[in-house]
C-alpha cells in the first residue's frame, strides 16, 4: 500500500517533466556549479548561493510545467501590461546603479522589471497570433512589431542593451515562426543596414566604445578593452585539455572580471580547454534540438511559436555570451544559460524550460 502511494506520488511529481530536457539542464547546472565554485572559492564562495538559486529555478520550472498551454495563454496580456507599467515606473522611481536605471525598489528588496518581458514578450505575441490565426494579414505583423518595439525601446533607454537584445530576439522569433514572409525579413535587414549610421549616433558613449574596442581591444587595454583581452587570454591559455579544475591562473589571480557571472565561460575554458568547450557546445546544441523537436510536435499555433521563440532564445543567450567572451561580439552583459551565477535571470530561464515541458506534456490535448 505504502509503495503504491509512493509510486503514485512520484509519478504525479514527474509526469509533466521532460526527461531529455531535464537531463541536459542538470549537466549544464553541474558544469556551472563547479565553475562558480572555482571562480569564487578564494574569496567569497557563492556556490551555496547558486544552489539556492537553482533550487528556486527548478521549483518555478516544475510549477509552470504543470500548467497546460491554454492556461499559460491567460497570463499573456496581464503579464505584458504589468511589465510595461513596471518599466515606466523604473523611469519614475527606479534605482540608478552605475549610471543605469534598471531596478525598481520594493522596500524589502528590488526587482528588475525587464526580466519579466523575457517571458511576457513571447507570451503576448504568441497569444496575439493565435487569436488571429485564421485571418493573418500583414497588418497583424505590423501590430506585433509595435508591441515588440515598446518594451524594447524602454529597456534600451535604461540603458540595458543586453536585455533589450534578448527581449527583442524573443519577440522576433515569435513573429518569424508565425510566418513572416522572407521578403519582409530581407527588407528589414537592408533597412537596418541603411540605418546603421543613425543608430550609431543613438548609442550611448560606452556602447560605441565597446564596439570600437571589439575591433581593436589594445586601444584601451586598461579600460573598455580589459574584459576582452583578459577573457581571450584565459580561453587561449586553456589549450586543448585545460589547466584543470581550480588551476586557472587568470581566474585565481583575478584578472578575469565578472568571472562567476557574464564571463564564466572564460573560467570554464581556462580550466577545461577545447575539449571541455566542445562538450559544452554539444550540450547546448542538444538543448536547442530537443526544444525544436517539442516545438515541431506542438498542438496549436500558440504552442509552436512560443516554443520556437523560447528555444531560439536559449541559442541567443549562449551564442551572444560565448561570442562576447571570445572577443567576437561586443560585451553586452548576457549570462551563459544555466551556468552563470544569478537570481532573477536564472529563474527566467527555468520558467522558459517549464513552458517547453508544458507544451510537450500537454501536446495531445485537442486543438482549441
Amino acid at each position: 500500500m505504502f509503495q503504491q502511494l509512493l509510486h503514485r506520488s512520484w509519478v504525479r511529481l514527474v509526469e509533466h517533466l521532460d526527461g531529455p530536457l531535464l537531463l541536459i539542464t542538470c549537466l549544464l547546472m553541474a558544469a556551472g556549479l563547479i565553475t562558480v565554485y572555482s571562480a569564487t572559492y578564494d574569496s567569497n564562495n557563492r556556490a551555496l548561493g547558486q544552489v539556492l538559486n537553482l533550487s528556486v529555478g527548478l521549483a518555478a520550472m516544475w510549477a509552470v510545467a504543470q500548467l497546460p498551454p491554454q492556461k499559460l495563454m491567460r497570463f499573456a496580456v496581464p503579464l505584458y501590461i504589468l511589465g510595461i507599467v513596471l518599466l515606466i515606473l523604473v523611469f519614475l522611481i527606479g534605482v540608478k546603479v552605475n549610471g543605469a536605471r534598471r531596478w525598481l525598489p520594493l522596500g524589502f528588496t528590488r526587482i528588475q522589471p525587464s526580466e519579466i518581458l523575457k517571458i511576457a514578450m513571447p507570451l503576448m505575441l504568441a497569444w496575439y497570433f493565435h487569436k488571429y490565426e485564421a485571418t493573418l494579414k500583414m497588418r497583424h505583423y505590423v501590430v506585433a512589431g509595435l508591441l515588440l518595439l515598446v518594451p524594447f525601446g524602454l529597456i534600451a533607454k535604461q540603458p540595458d542593451l543586453g536585455t533589450a537584445i534578448l527581449v527583442g530576439a524573443a519577440g522576433f522569433y515569435v513573429i518569424f515562426f508565425a510566418g513572416l514572409p522572407w521578403k519582409v525579413i530581407i527588407g528589414m535587414i537592408v533597412a537596418g543596414a541603411s540605418a546603421a549610421p543613425f543608430v550609431w549616433t543613438m548609442l550611448h558613449g560606452y556602447q560605441r566604445k565597446r564596439i570600437l574596442t571589439l575591433i581593436d581591444p589594445s586601444t584601451d587595454p586598461l579600460g573598455a578593452g580589459y574584459h576582452i583581452i583578459q577573457s581571450t587570454i584565459a580561453i587561449g591559455s586553456g589549450g586543448a585539455f585545460g589547466k584543470g579544475w581550480l588551476e586557472g591562473t587568470q581566474t585565481h589571480l583575478e584578472f578575469i572580471p565578472e568571472r562567476h557571472t557574464d564571463f564564466i565561460f572564460a573560467v570554464f575554458s581556462e580550466e577545461h580547454g577545447l575539449l571541455g568547450n566542445s562538450i559544452l557546445v554539444v550540450l547546448y546544441l542538444m538543448l536547442i534540438a530537443r526544444g525544436l523537436m517539442i516545438t515541431a510536435n506542438a498542438s496549436t499555433l500558440f504552442a509552436r511559436v512560443l516554443g520556437g521563440s523560447i528555444t531560439l532564445s536559449f541559442f541567443t543567450y549562449a551564442i551572444v555570451n560565448m561570442g562576447m567572451v571570445s572577443g567576437i561580439l561586443p560585451v553586452v552583459g548576457v549570462p551563459l544559460p544555466f551556468m552563470s551565477y544569478g537570481g532573477t535571470a536564472l529563474v527566467t530561464l527555468f520558467i522558459g524550460l517549464g513552458i517547453l515541458m508544458s507544451i510537450q506534456s500537454h501536446r495531445m490535448l485537442v486543438k482549441q
